[in-house]
């Protein structure tokens, strides 16, 4: 995945020099499991998945809430993030996944574009051609190109 990370356009192009080689990259799939992949600026890959499921008495907001101070303890933790990468969800399967996603993507762009963080989106198929050769390939693909 690095490589694809590597040579994927830059959004922001005001701050083209962020994505440089030595700065730590943040790669992530947005939902209320997160999944996230940063690449620090010695080149050591580390990943995991980060819940933001709301507990009953917490209001709408509150999983955005977390998720932004989230992004403010990597990006602490990392020295920095030079850019960031999200996967770009075209297609959802119901609307509450649609919903969310979208609250997720609008604090990301807002949090990146506050800090002059470059961040750019990455097609599904793009990820997916990418690992195993096939743009349609299926999640058990995926997990044994991994």
């Amino acid at each position: 995945m690095t490589d694809q990370f590597s040579s994927a356009p830059n959004a922001n192009a005001r701050n083209q020099d962020a994505s440089r080689a030595g700065a730590a990259w943040l790669a992530l799939d947005l939902g209320t499991t997160t999944g996230w992949a940063l690449r620090t600026g010695e080149g050591t890959i580390v990943s995991g998945t980060v819940s933001f499921r709301p507990s009953r008495y917490d209001g709408g907001g509150m999983r955005y809430l977390r998720f932004r101070s989230w992004l403010e303890e990597v990006a602490e933790n990392a020295g920095g993030l030079g850019a960031v990468w999200f996967e770009e969800v075209r297609r959802h399967a119901g609307t509450d996944a649609a919903h969310l996603y979208g609250g997720f993507l609008a604090t990301l762009s807002a949090w990146c574009e506050q800090r002059s963080i470059p961040y750019q989106g990455v097609p599904v198929g793009t990820l997916k051609r990418h690992a195993t050769g096939k743009g349609n390939a299926t999640k058990d693909a995926m997990i044994a190109a991994a």
